[in-house]
């Protein structure tokens, strides 16, 4: 932290820190992107962020600050419409390039992705995240003055589109035209608020259902990818937990099931055939792209089988999202790794 002193400003400009009370900043870990603190007041604790310029990655990887306006904004849209599912909104300072929301406690709201790593794999959990995404998709979808508000393609292009889809692109340079076409049309596509980064990382297993944070990248665009996004995540995990592969897969179908049930702004087979050509884009992505995927960094037998069927089902689209479960629970059964 730069200045304490002009961050406790923020707080008393806001009522959150009353006159005679001492904040105590704890600088939180996992992000790449920003810094986050748990600020500790009398007998209470919240939750400050802010947008960092460049991302903590290998690679060179620069983003705007307006990010954390947008997040701010997507956040304050799901608390009015899932307030359940996201922390509450508390305060703003859009200059400092920073907002204030509720510190959730680990004790009561463990990380997905950390429930996943230690082989704590409930499908039940991957159902209630695609309703929640369906739920706010719907809710986003049709509406001009929303779209207007998020309209941040430059942000989704500095964020994912690039470091993802393009950075992937110039590493397979025979994949290129198919990555620069998926790139090039999710770009096109406006019908709902995207979150942007659902990962497990990104969600906490609350006492009422999933809680979505970090939403930096949100955009009014393709709701494919926040699907494919996710379902990324659940397969790639079966590499590190090989003992938990048949769960994940059922992780995988609910989730695509619980979330298409939900929908009521396109047709599923629209929608699912778009993320079911993104999904091995992103695998690729998390292996070749500016963000590989930590717990596969340094496995090469992991690396090159997502490589093999990333390049496979990108050369050959298939239209369904269980198509590619299949493919993966074959290849990986196949694989002796």
């Amino acid at each position: 932290m730069q200045d304490p002193a002009q961050f406790d400003e923020f707080l008393r400009a806001h009522g959150l820190l009353k006159p005679g009370e001492t904040a105590r900043w704890n600088a939180l870990s996992g992000g790449v992107s920003s810094e986050i603190w748990r600020v500790d007041l009398p007998g209470r604790s919240i939750c400050v962020k802010r947008a960092l310029p460049k991302l903590k990655v290998a690679d060179d990887w620069e983003a705007p600050l307006s990010r954390n306006d947008f997040e701010w904004r997507w956040l304050c849209f799901a608390a009015k419409h899932q307030s359940q599912a996201v922390p509450c909104p508390l305060a703003q300072d859009t200059e400092a390039g920073l907002f204030a929301m509720s510190f959730l406690a680990p004790e009561r709201y463990p990380v997905w992705k950390s429930q996943l790593l230690n082989g704590i794999v409930i499908p039940a959990v991957a159902a209630q995240v695609g309703t929640l995404l369906a739920q706010l998709q719907s809710a986003s979808s049709n509406r001009p003055a929303l779209a207007k508000e998020f309209d941040s393609l430059e942000n989704f292009r500095a964020l994912r589109l690039e470091p993802y889809l393009l950075a992937t692109a110039v590493r397979h340079p025979d994949l290129a035209d198919r990555l620069q076409a998926l790139a090039a049309r999710t770009a096109a596509i406006s019908l709902t608020l995207v979150h942007g980064d659902v990962s497990p990382k990104n969600i906490l297993v609350g006492e009422r259902g999933p809680v979505l944070l970090d939403a930096e990248c949100a955009w009014y665009g393709d709701p494919a990818f926040d699907v494919a996004f996710c379902l990324n995540h659940l397969l790639l995990k079966s590499l590190v937990r090989r003992d938990c592969l048949s769960a994940l897969l059922q992780s995988f179908s609910q989730l695509t099931d619980s979330y298409f049930a939900h929908i009521d702004f396109e047709s599923r087979p629209l929608l699912e055939a778009r993320a079911a050509e993104l999904l091995p884009a992103l695998m690729l992505a998390r292996i070749d792209g500016k963000s590989p995927a930590e717990y596969l960094v340094g496995k090469a037998a992991e690396q090159d089988l997502v490589r093999r069927i990333a390049r496979s089902l990108l050369s050959s689209p298939v239209p369904r999202l269980a198509v590619i479960a299949a493919t993966w629970s074959r290849e990986m059964n196949g694989a002796g790794i």
